[in-house]
């Protein structure tokens, strides 16, 4: 078992925190159970990996304050969220900031279990993501403020001529830049240069 694959629930109930735990298990995972969300975020740490599934109404901080704390801190966890009763705006809210799933108390065990295994999926996808930044932030970090700008000009398809003429500078000025981005970046021509540039935007 991999800490990609731990499970987190947020549940105010005990009862409903133990069946969570006895229904995950029985599935094959490792979990960690909470009380609050405060007790889940005074032992989240950065790198922190797996999914959660979260409470939506709880006493103190709730659910969806937990998930945009989270997403402030820029911990990426996949989220389910649980409640007694949903509407249709709290879904499409919590599903726009990032849940896997918006599931009604008493949940569905089946039900719960998919949601479980398309928000590990998903864990897995955003560290790749995250390793995909790493990469390639020191290489974009050595660009100058003008080899920034022109990298982006180049990214929309514009041409040397255009850019200098935008810039006021001139055609080989500009053609000095692309050489040094080129060459800071590692990117070998225009596309692989887009694909790099694309890795350091949030999804």
């Amino acid at each position: 078992m991999n800490n990609s694959e731990k499970i987190y629930v947020v549940d105010d109930d005990a009862a409903v925190r133990d069946s969570l735990r006895m229904l995950l298990k029985a599935d094959g995972h490792e979990v960690t159970t909470y009380a609050s969300a405060e007790e889940f975020l005074a032992a989240c740490k950065q790198g922190i990996q797996g999914c959660i599934i979260l409470d939506f109404k709880m006493p103190g901080m709730d659910g969806q304050a937990l998930q945009e704390e989270l997403n402030r801190r820029g911990v990426r966890m996949p989220v389910i969220f649980l409640s007694g009763q949903g509407t249709i705006p709290v879904t499409v809210r919590t599903i726009k900031a990032g849940a896997v799933n918006f599931l009604t108390k008493p949940v569905d065990g089946t039900e719960l279990l998919s949601s479980v295994r398309e928000a590990l999926k998903r864990g897995i996808a955003l560290q790749g993501q995250d390793a995909g930044r790493q990469a390639v932030s020191p290489r974009l970090s050595a660009l100058t403020s003008r080899e920034r700008e022109i990298m982006l000009l180049t990214i929309e398809g514009r041409t040397s001529k255009e850019i200098a003429r935008q810039l006021s500078i001139s055609y080989r000025t500009v053609e000095s830049h692309r050489a040094h981005i080129l060459r800071k970046t590692g990117a070998s021509n225009l596309i692989e240069l887009a694909r790099i540039a694309s890795q350091t935007e949030s999804p």
